[in-house]
């Protein structure tokens, strides 16, 4: 198996620049659609005197074109909430593909392995609590990672293969979390703590806040990036076990290192944007058909796809009604059919 990325190819170099295209026109889309309008060129201007005021620290200051209400309108509520759709959407996706992978099942989600149910249940936990924004934040990432180590440690007991034994106890860990939570919402004060615990749980970015984007960003970024640089590694999961022991790969090492990885960015995703899913489910699938199994290729495109997906989800939750739509409802309705209509067509099973 070649080692380098084979990206000179015409039809995949094409589609890569199409993608990035879209992502593009996605996010510049973002800045102009909300209840204040702020015109794109207005947008471009106000982002281009920031990065340079970052680039010069402070030395260079561009003239004021716009008002101040336009600039805290681009910089404190669109570009947060933007970048961080970018970042769940990128995460997701990138863990659902690293999933699908290691273990050889199109049908895995981020959330096979506890991570999205653990950090259901530290958030509703911490409303129950009283905790304020940040501490329902750190509480659910926390849960997160907690519910997936318990169940590696389970599987490392077990005597099954161990790709089934994490899969059985992924889905053992999932049940018990989600009975935590249920058992949590029927505690609940029904006034003020029931609707909070069912509202997040179905996944928004309403409320995020630039310190949200810098704490998803630096442990979303922390776990992409072994990813991107394993991913050719990955394609070596997707062979048996013998097939692996015979190319001299030590399959438990890196197992450990996707989960580790794929773990941390779920959990990050879950714990500033609520549950949401399809997104890893999904997009993966759409990514193998334009890019094919190779996963040198399936990551980075599913970090693209998977962004420029949920900032357009986000947008059309910002715009279709007066109230705001959560994310999950949202990507439920579009995912659903979407992956419908893969099993129909028998799903991306034509190597490209």
């Amino acid at each position: 198996m070649k080692k380098n990325v084979d990206l000179s190819k015409p039809r995949f170099g094409r589609r890569f620049a199409l993608l990035g295209l879209l992502f593009a026109a996605v996010f510049l889309l973002s800045f102009v659609l909300g209840r204040y309008s702020v015109s794109l060129d207005t947008t471009l201007r106000i982002l281009w005197a920031r990065l340079a005021a970052l680039c010069t620290f402070g030395r260079a200051i561009l003239p004021q074109t716009w008002t101040d209400t336009e600039a805290a309108v681009v910089l404190n509520i669109r570009l947060p909430r933007i970048l961080c759709a970018i970042l769940v959407g990128a995460a997701l996706s990138a863990a659902g593909a690293s999933y699908q992978g290691m273990f050889r099942n199109p049908m895995v989600s981020p959330d096979l392995m506890g991570a999205s149910t653990g950090a259901g249940f530290g958030a509703a936990l911490a409303i129950l609590l009283g905790a304020g924004y940040w501490g329902i934040t750190l509480t659910a990432f926390c849960f997160g990672l907690a519910a997936v180590a318990l169940a590696y440690l389970v599987s490392r007991f077990s005597r099954l293969n161990a790709t089934l034994a994490l899969v059985l106890a992924g889905v053992m860990i999932s049940s018990l979390f989600s009975a935590c939570t249920s058992f949590v919402k029927l505690v609940a004060d029904t006034q003020d703590q029931l609707p909070a615990i069912t509202y997040w749980l179905m996944g928004s970015l309403s409320s995020v806040k630039a310190g949200d984007t810098v704490f998803a960003a630096a442990a979303i970024l922390l776990g992409l990036i072994p990813l991107v640089l394993l991913r050719w590694r990955i394609n070596l999961l997707t062979v048996s076990e013998a097939e692996a022991r015979s190319l001299g790969l030590r399959s438990g090492r890196l197992r450990l290192a996707v989960i580790l990885a794929a773990t941390l960015v779920t959990s990050a995703s879950v714990s500033v944007s609520g549950m949401i899913g399809w997104v890893g489910l999904v997009i993966p699938h759409f990514c193998r058909m334009l890019f094919g199994y190779d996963y040198r290729r399936l990551i980075p495109a599913s970090i693209l796809m998977g962004g420029a997906f949920l900032l357009l989800v986000d947008d059309l939750a910002r715009i279709v009604t007066s109230s705001e739509i959560p994310l999950g409802i949202l990507t439920s309705f579009v995912g659903a059919p979407v992956f419908l209509w893969l099993i129909l067509r028998g799903g991306a099973d034509r190597e490209r």
